[in-house]
């Protein structure tokens, strides 16, 4: 993939804090082997003390945090800590779901190999879900998770039994334009490729306060791949 220009990924900035909008399939850190591109290392190539302040995992884009400075990553730490900074997904699941404010609560715990799965006895975890749209055989849902934990978005929805479409490792299947489309030709010797190659999965919004008690409010646009999606099920409802 041809990396983005640091400077081209930012919705906000002030003497402390960055948002960007983070592509998908880029990191936000390093991954545990060899040294692949990372947000981190981008945004150290023009900021020499730069911090992020939380994560996404590497398929999922949208609004991340970062500090500029040791004093503002402490301070938004906190809030992440304390549970007041909000954030708001958006997720294309399989299924038709009609939610208003549903809180799923169920506790996660991450197991070995990257995953994670609800476990009695795992950590607390909370998220409110709510419709936004509904089309033929999918939803588009706004999701707001209360706590941070591992895949969250992705267990609760799987447990609602509205996985996200390319969530693979949670129950969702890939999404082909065919299933939907009647005339839908390829070319001799094609196979048909997922509509999107990815989870179906942005951070949409985030709030959190700045160093001067301000409260900030930073709204992330739909990278292509996921506003294609979307305009592709608006069609079919």
């Amino acid at each position: 993939m041809k990396l983005p220009e640091f400077k081209d990924l930012i919705l906000f900035e002030d003497e402390d804090y960055i948002v960007i909008n983070k592509p998908p399939f880029l990191a936000t850190l390093d991954e545990r082997f060899g040294g692949a591109p990372n947000i981190l290392r981008l945004a150290r190539e023009q900021y020499d003390d730069i911090q992020a302040c939380h994560r996404l995992d590497k398929e999922t884009s949208g609004s991340l945090a970062l500090a500029k400075n040791p004093e503002a990553y402490r301070h938004l730490a906190m809030q992440f800590e304390d549970r007041k900074v909000k954030k708001v997904y958006h997720a294309v699941s399989w299924g038709v779901h009609e939610y208003e404010g549903l809180e799923v609560d169920r506790s996660i715990e991450t197991t070995t190999k990257g995953k994670a799965r609800l476990a009695y006895k795992g950590k607390p975890a909370v998220t409110l879900v709510r419709t936004l749209e509904t089309y033929t055989r999918h939803t588009l849902l706004e999701c707001q998770p209360i706590t941070g934990r591992m895949h969250q978005i992705r267990l609760h929805l799987a447990y609602l039994q509205a996985p996200i479409v390319g969530d693979t490792m949670y129950g969702g299947e890939n999404f082909y334009l065919s299933s939907l489309k009647k005339k839908f030709n390829m070319k001799q010797g094609e196979e048909e490729q997922p509509f999107i190659k990815r989870f179906a999965l942005h951070a949409r919004q985030l709030t959190f306060s700045l160093l001067n008690g301000d409260s900030v409010t930073v709204e992330a646009p739909y990278p292509k791949d996921f506003r294609v999606l979307v305009e592709n099920l608006q069609q079919y409802r």
